[in-house]
């Protein structure tokens, strides 16, 4: 049975931890289940792959929720509310995703993301659910990764960036 809890700092962020069949071949968990996201249509998914200390984002925008998983690895996600008019404006709330914990975050519109590759690679995966075109880079929100009005505290100083996360 999925377990399904709002996170402790921002209440719109939901953790998503589902049940696991092992047995001597492997592992098999449901990542999703149209009875647990009852009011959203998924209609993109994405897989990001990363080798250790590729640090990604602050990303986001106005519409899109985005289930976030990492299904190879280990990655530090960082969540930030982006809502100007929030009690919480600015503040982040963060996790360990792995492939060992299968733990997924459903991140509402507004707030931002960001994450760092921890192993030795990784891979992760968004799965999207907005309505009309998809927002893409070029017109997405975008705060640099040390931003001092976050003031994440990153676990290293100097992470692989992309030029547009510099």
């Amino acid at each position: 049975m999925t377990k399904i809890v709002s996170d402790k700092k921002l209440k719109e962020v939901k953790i998503y931890k589902p049940s696991v069949y092992k047995d001597f071949r492997g592992e098999i968990w449901t990542s999703w289940e149209k009875k647990n996201f009852p009011k959203l249509k998924f209609n993109l998914d994405k897989f990001t792959t990363s080798k250790k200390n590729v640090l990604r984002g602050f990303h986001g925008d106005k519409k899109s929720w985005k289930l976030i998983t990492c299904v190879k690895g280990e990655i530090l996600a960082v969540i930030v509310d982006n809502r100007s008019k929030s009690k919480n404006y600015l503040k982040y709330t963060n996790f360990k995703l792995s492939d060992k914990n299968k733990i997924s975050i459903l991140i509402p519109p507004n707030f931002l993301n960001s994450w760092l590759c921890l192993s030795k690679d990784c891979i992760y995966s968004y799965k999207y659910s907005f309505f009309g075109n998809y927002i893409d880079a070029d017109e997405q929100i975008s705060l640099k990764w040390d931003d001092k009005k976050i003031n994440f505290k990153w676990p290293l100083k100097n992470p692989i960036l992309s030029k547009r996360d510099k």
